[in-house]
C-alpha cells in the first residue's frame, strides 16, 4: 500500500515523518506540529537557495583547481605558485586580526574535562545506549577481555574466569594507580585494607598495608566521595587531571575475596562524551530510516530510550544509567554524571532528502531537516522534562561536517540563528562542533572557527575524510603515493599539529575540545594503549575509540598527561605553517613496480568491497569489517570516501586500467565473500557479479570517484540501498527465501 504524502503549506512529507512528529516530537516543547513544518518551509525558502549556491562553488572552484593543475608542467606544483592560484580564486582567504573564541554555557564535559569519545550510529538503539552508558567502565573487564593483559600459558582467557589471569588483571590495575592517584609511600598493589579516617566533616583514605603501616594519599584531596558506611565503605571515589575513579570493595565477591583489600573492580570514567550520529555512521536512505534514527535520537533526549535485545540466550533490556550518588568527605552530598554527554552530528550540506519535498516535487537539504529534528527533539532536555538531563548548562551540541571553508561555517552559524527562532530558543543555545576534514577548511581554519567564535565548541581532525578530499582535490595534479604511505607524508603531520595550534591561538582551551580522529581496529588494544598517549601528547582534549571498552582503556592516557598543562605547552611553539598543507602526497617521479601497484589496489578493493556489501544490502552505516588480513577494522563512509578516490586517482593518472580494476574487484569479491560467510543475511557476491547491486555500487563509486563532487560516496550509496530495498520488495511480493530483511539488529 502506497500512502500519499501529507501536505502542510507548500511542503510534501512522508507520512511515516509526519505522524513521528505531531505524535513524538512535537509534544511538551512548545512548537506545534503546524508551527514546526511552517517554520521548516520558511527556512528552506529563505536558505535553500544559498545552500545550492554554496554547493555550485565548490564545483566552481574543483573546477578551476582541475584546468590550473592540469596546465602543470611540474608533476609537484610549488607552493608558491598554488598559494598565489588558491587566493586568486578565493580558495585560500586572509587570514584576520587575532581573536579569541567566547562561548557561553558549555558543560565541562566538553570545556574542561579531557578524556575518550565514541562515535555511535544513532540508528542502532542499542548501540546509541552502550555509547551513551559508557561514561563508566570496569578496568578490570578491559584489561582481562582485550589483547591489553597478553596471554601467556596459564593466563589465556576462556568461558570462565581464569584466576591467573585475573592476578595479572590486579596487578597492572594497582599500577595504574600507582600513576594516577599515589600513595604517600609504597604501592596499591600492597594494600590490605582502605578505610576512611578523621573527624565529622574531615575525612581522608588511608590505606593500611600488608606490613602493618598506615599510609595516606600522595595529594589526599583527591579523595573526593565514598557509598557506604565510614567503616565498611562500599566505594571510594578519586579525582585525578578532573576524571574520575571509583574503587570498589566487596570481600564477598569472588574477585574482591581474592584481594587483600576486597578490591573488586576499578570503575573509571570512561566516555567523557559521544556524538550520536546521523551520518558517516548510518545507511539512512528514506523516510522510515530517517524517522528511525530521529526516534531513537528524541528518545535519548527524552531520558526514555530503551532497547531489547537477547544476548547469550536471554531476552535483555537496555536503558539509559542514572547518575551516580557519593558522601563527600566534608559531610555533603555529590552526584556526577551517570552517562556520556552527547553531542548529535546531522548530514553534511551536500545531502538532499525526498522525506520531505516542495510541491514540485523537489527534495529538501537534508541538513535542514537534520537540524529541525534533532534540535527540537534536544529542547526536550532543555526543558527538563524527562527523568535524565544531558547538558546541565542548558546547551544543544550539533557537530557538522564536510563544511568547505569560512562561508560555509558563516552559512551555517546563519542557518542555526534562525532554528532558534523558529524552535523558541534562547540564542546560542546551540552550540557547533567543526569537523577539520576538508581540505578548504583546513588551510583556513582559523577563519573558519571566527565565523563561528560565539557557538565553537569542538575542532577535530579525521584523517580518512581529510585525504579523501586531498586526493579528490588533487586529482589532475597526477599519481597519489600508495594508500598507507599518505598518512607519513609532510602535509599530514602539518594538518594534525596546525588544528592545534590554531584552535589554542583562539583560545579554545577551556572552552571547547580539541578532537582527534579514530583507533580503528577494536581488538587490538594493546598497540592502542601504546600509540594513542600520542593524541593527549599533542594536545588533544579527546580522541575517537571505537568501544566502551577501548574508551575505558585510552581513559588511562588522560591520568598520565595533563592535557591542559600540554595545551599551555604547545602554545608556545611556532605554528604549523599553512604552506606545509600545500605539499601534495604525489608519487612525482618515483615508479612503482607492478606488484606494489597491485597490493595497493587489492586493499583498496576489497576494504571498499567489504563495506559496500554490508552498506547497500544489509543496511549497515558502521561495523567492524574484516580486512585483507583479517584484521576487524571498525569502518564508515570515511573509509570508504579515500578507498574509492584512491583507485579513481590512479586510474586517472594511468598507474591501473579500468580492466585491471575489475579483474581486482572480481577476486576481491570471492574473498569477501568467504569472509562474511557467518554473516546473517550477508548475500555472496561472485557467484553472480552482474545481479549483487553491491558489488555494482562497488564498481560505480571508483568509476564515477572523479565526477563525484568532492568524492562523496553518498549519492551512489543511497540510490543503490534503495534499489536493493525495492528489490526486497519485490521478493517479499513473490514470496521468495531471500526476501528476509538483514541487518536489522546490526
Amino acid at each position: 500500500m502506497c500512502i500519499k504524502p501529507i501536505q502542510e503549506g507548500w511542503l510534501r512529507i512522508d507520512y511515516r515523518l509526519h505522524e513521528f512528529v505531531r505524535s513524538e516530537l512535537c509534544p511538551g516543547t512548545g512548537i506545534g506540529p503546524a508551527n514546526f513544518w511552517a517554520g521548516l518551509a520558511c527556512l528552506v525558502d529563505r536558505y535553500g537557495g544559498e545552500n545550492a549556491e554554496l554547493l555550485r562553488r565548490r564545483d566552481e572552484l574543483q573546477a578551476e583547481i582541475d584546468t590550473w593543475l592540469q596546465q602543470q608542467s611540474d608533476s609537484r606544483p610549488d607552493t608558491q605558485s598554488q598559494r598565489d592560484f588558491l587566493e586568486s580564486i578565493g580558495y585560500l582567504v586572509p587570514d584576520g586580526p587575532d581573536f579569541e573564541v567566547s562561548v557561553r554555557n558549555v558543560d565541562p564535559e566538553i570545556a574542561s574535562i579531557a578524556g575518550p569519545q565514541l562515535v555511535v550510529p544513532v540508528d542502532n538503539a542499542r548501540y546509541a545506549l552502550n555509547a551513551a552508558n559508557a561514561r563508566w567502565g570496569s578496568l578490570y573487564d578491559a584489561l582481562y577481555g582485550t589483547d591489553a593483559i597478553a596471554e601467556t600459558p596459564g593466563t589465556e582467557r576462556g568461558s570462565i574466569y581464569n584466576p591467573e589471569r585475573g592476578a595479572q588483571v590486579v596487578h597492572r590495575a594497582a599500577e595504574f594507580l600507582d600513576e594516577a592517584i599515589p600513595l604517600a609511600k609504597d604501592s596499591h598493589g600492597s594494600v590490605a585494607a582502605y578505610r576512611i579516617d578523621g573527624a565529622a566533616d574531615d575525612y581522608r583514605l588511608m590505606a593500611r598495608l600488608q606490613d602493618g603501616r598506615e599510609v595516606g594519599l600522595l595529594a589526599p584531596d583527591a579523595f573526593v566521595g565514598y557509598r557506604g558506611e565510614l567503616a565498611r565503605p562500599e566505594a571510594l571515589l578519586l579525582r585525578h587531571h578532573r576524571l574520575h575513579i571509583e574503587l570498589q570493595i566487596d570481600p564477598a565477591h569472588p574477585v574482591g575475596a581474592a584481594h587483600p583489600a576486597g578490591l573488586k573492580d576499578v570503575i573509571v570514567e570512561s566516555a567523557v562524551s559521544t556524538i550520536q550520529d546521523c551520518e558517516d555512521s548510518v545507511a539512512a536512505v528514506d523516510a522510515a530510516d530517517k524517522t528511525r534514527v530521529y526516534r531513537n535520537w528524541l528518545g535519548l533526549m527524552r531520558g526514555d530510550l530503551e532497547a531489547e535485545f537477547e544476548k547469550n540466550n536471554r531476552r535483555m533490556t537496555r536503558s539509559l544509567a542514572g547518575d551516580r550518588q557519593y558522601r563527600t568527605p566534608d559531610g555533603g552530598e555529590l552526584t556526577l554524571p551517570g552517562r556520556s554527554l552527547l553531542l548529535v552530528r546531522n548530514v553534511g550540506m551536500h545531502m538532499y532528502t525526498d522525506a520531505v519535498m516542495t510541491a514540485d516535487g523537489e527534495p529538501i537539504p537534508e541538513a535542514f531537516l537534520d537540524a529541525m529534528v534533532t534540535v527540537l527533539a534536544a529542547k526536550h532536555d532543555i526543558l527538563g522534562s524527562g527523568p535524565l538531563r544531558n547538558s546541565r548548562c542548558g546547551s544543544i551540541y550539533v557537530v557538522k561536517p564536510k563544511l568547505h571553508g569560512p562561508a560555509e561555517v558563516e552559512f551555517t552559524v546563519k542557518f542555526f540563528r534562525a532554528v532558534e527562532r523558529v524552535l523558541g530558543l534562547a540564542p546560542r543555545t546551540v552550540k557547533l562542533g567543526i569537523m577539520d576534514e576538508e581540505r578548504r577548511t583546513s588551510l583556513n581554519l582559523g577563519e573558519c572557527i571566527r565565523a563561528a567564535k560565539h557557538r565553537v565548541i569542538f575542532v577535530n581532525t579525521g584523517f580518512l575524510d581529510r585525504t579523501g578530499d586531498e586526493l579528490h582535490t588533487m586529482m589532475e595534479a597526477g599519481a597519489a603515493l600508495p594508500k598507507m604511505e599518505i598518512k607519513g607524508a609532510a602535509w599530514m603531520q602539518a594538518y594534525e599539529d596546525r588544528n592545534v595550534d590554531v584552535a589554542l591561538a583562539a583560545a579554545m582551551s577551556g572552552q571547547g575540545q580539541i578532537g582527534k580522529g579514530m583507533w580503528a581496529a577494536p581488538d587490538n588494544m594493546a598497540a592502542m594503549l601504546e600509540m594513542k598517549t600520542a593524541h593527549p601528547r599533542d594536545g588533544a582534549t579527546t580522541a575517537w575509540v571505537p568501544s566502551p571498552t577501548a574508551a575505558t582503556l585510552h581513559a588511562m592516557h588522560y591520568h598520565m598527561i595533563d592535557v591542559s598543562e600540554r595545551q599551555q605547552q604547545l602554545a608556545k611553539r611556532p605554528m604549523a605553517r599553512r604552506d606545509e598543507l600545500l605539499q601534495m602526497p604525489l608519487l612525482g617521479d618515483r615508479k612503482l613496480d607492478a606488484a606494489e601497484i597491485q597490493r595497493d589496489l587489492d586493499n583498496n578493493a576489497q576494504g571498499i568491497l567489504g563495506y559496500v556489501s554490508r552498506w547497500v544490502e544489509l543496511g549497515i552505516g558502521c561495523s567492524k569489517v574484516p580486512d585483507i588480513n583479517n584484521v576487524g577494522l571498525m569502518e564508515d563512509r570515511a573509509t570508504l570516501r579515500i578507498s574509492s578516490q584512491h583507485i579513481a586517482n590512479w586510474m586517472r593518472a594511468g598507474l591501473v586500467t579500468r580492466e585491471q580494476v575489475i579483474d581486482t574487484f572480481e577476486r576481491m569479491a570471492a574473498l569477501v565473500d568467504q569472509q562474511n560467510a557467518g554473516v546473517e543475511g550477508y548475500r555472496p557476491m561472485a557467484a553472480d557479479l552482474a545481479g549483487s547491486i553491491g558489488f555494482q555500487a562497488a564498481l560505480e563509486l571508483v568509476f564515477t570517484g572523479r565526477e563525484q563532487a568532492n568524492g562523496y560516496t553518498e549519492a551512489v550509496l543511497h540510490r543503490r540501498r534503495r534499489e536493493f530495498k525495492a528489490r526486497e520488495k519485490q521478493w517479499a511480493k513473490a514470496g521468495e527465501p531471500q526476501a528476509a530483511v538483514a541487518g536489522a539488529n546490526h
